[in-house]
């Protein structure tokens, strides 16, 4: 059985399918990985609306 990509394999590929440049990525890469960091490395699919909040509110403070 394969694994599953990694969160942000995924991310990577769906920017690239929608022809974005690679600054883009890089910057759509850069704020997933804030946005884990900010929540102390917890795995994405176990977050939710609220994690999101948390973190639009922390980054408008």
């Amino acid at each position: 059985m394969e694994d599953k990509p990694k969160i942000e394999s995924r991310l990577r590929t769906a920017v690239r399918r929608k022809g974005y440049s690679y600054r883009t990525e890089e910057s759509y890469v850069g704020w997933y990985r804030r946005f884990v960091k900010f929540h102390d490395l917890r795995h994405p699919e176990t977050m939710g609306a609220a994690e999101v909040e948390a973190f639009l509110n922390h980054l408008a403070a």
